[in-house]
């Protein structure tokens, strides 16, 4: 089975025949290309175009990150699952209006469906803030209801928006104090809970976006987020139904156990990152949730939370060559 390679430090990649070595001052070690899904790489990587060159051919793709712990771009093998059919009607959907309309609000549903999910988890764990977390669930459902009133993207982003910050000042009465988002800051991250959650979100958005090289889909054209260049925008959009599941369940857990200490942090407040400790049990933590398997209720098998990724993309394909409807994944565990 592959999994993803994550490379933290400064280095090189070099290629002799048919191995590929990770050299720096310090080490050299072998990377296993057949056990390779995605390679992440966290520090300054320097690398051939030989490298390059059997990296596609493997089908393995390479996500940057900067010093910030951003997404900053990715070494994008050649597509090989290319269907003309469908990125046909792929193109199709996201010029019809009405259709693009219906998509979109489909991933923001499944968005806030799992929301809602961990709210109520944590409504029903701790009783001393019940009431105050009732409170949250019922303004989103009172939010959710205004979105068939939408009549255009932005429209409907901006009920998305206000969802997003009801959660957020719900999530505040969850975590301590050191840990309270308070105001949702990006660039740099503006405290601790930030940092985690702008780590986090740019690992879903380059995990979806390896799902979707495995897939038929055209990464560059979206429902929800608009198309720009040098973006894989449909990335964006599968990303917000997976970041409650996933990142979200990942940062609570790390806050709640206690897993993470002063040194996994470094600058102040207003500009903070996660240091190389703190990166280190993040993606450990994220590793392992991407493994972890659940009862599937359409498949009745396990199938782990990277593959319930893939199975999206695969409802998403079928609604968009008419064969059934898209339905987005709310969590039932």
């Amino acid at each position: 089975m592959r999994t993803d390679y994550y490379i933290m430090q400064d280095g090189i990649l070099k290629r002799k025949e048919n191995t590929v070595y990770f050299v720096n001052k310090d080490e050299r070690r072998v990377l296993p290309i057949n056990k390779i899904y995605s390679i992440y790489a966290y520090g300054k990587l320097s690398f051939s175009s030989g490298v390059v060159s059997y990296l596609a051919k493997n089908g393995i793709p390479i996500h940057f990150f900067n010093y910030y712990g951003f997404y900053e771009g990715s070494m994008y093998p050649r597509e090989t699952l290319i269907s003309g059919d469908l990125v046909i009607d792929q193109a199709a959907h996201y010029l019809d209006g009405d259709k693009r309309m219906l998509l979109a609000g489909r991933f923001i549903e499944g968005a806030c469906g799992n929301i809602l999910k961990n709210l109520r988890y944590y409504s029903r764990s701790q009783k001393e803030i019940q009431e105050s977390i009732d409170a949250y669930v019922n303004s989103i459902e009172s939010e959710i209801t205004r979105l068939p009133d939408t009549g255009t993207i932005p429209e409907m982003m901006s009920v998305e928006g206000r969802i997003r910050n009801i959660y957020y000042s719900a999530l505040d009465e969850i975590f301590p104090e050191e840990y309270r988002i308070v105001t949702r800051t990006r660039r740099p991250p503006g405290n601790k809970m930030n940092t985690l959650i702008s780590f986090g979100n740019s690992l879903m958005y380059t995990t979806v976006l390896s799902e979707i090289y495995n897939t038929q889909l055209n990464p560059t054209i979206s429902y929800l987020h608009e198309p720009f260049e040098r973006r894989f925008s449909l990335a964006l959009d599968v990303s917000e139904i997976f970041k409650p599941i996933i990142v979200d369940r990942i940062i609570l857990k790390l806050v709640n156990k206690n897993m993470l200490d002063d040194n996994c942090f470094k600058g102040e407040i207003g500009d903070m990152l996660l240091s190389e400790k703190g990166k280190k049990i993040f993606l450990q933590e994220y590793n392992d949730k991407l493994g972890t398997t659940i009862k599937h209720k359409g498949l009745k098998r396990n199938v782990s939370y990277k593959r319930l990724i893939r199975l999206e993309l695969y409802k998403l394909a079928k609604h968009l060559l008419g064969d059934e409807v898209y339905k987005p994944l709310v969590m039932w565990w």
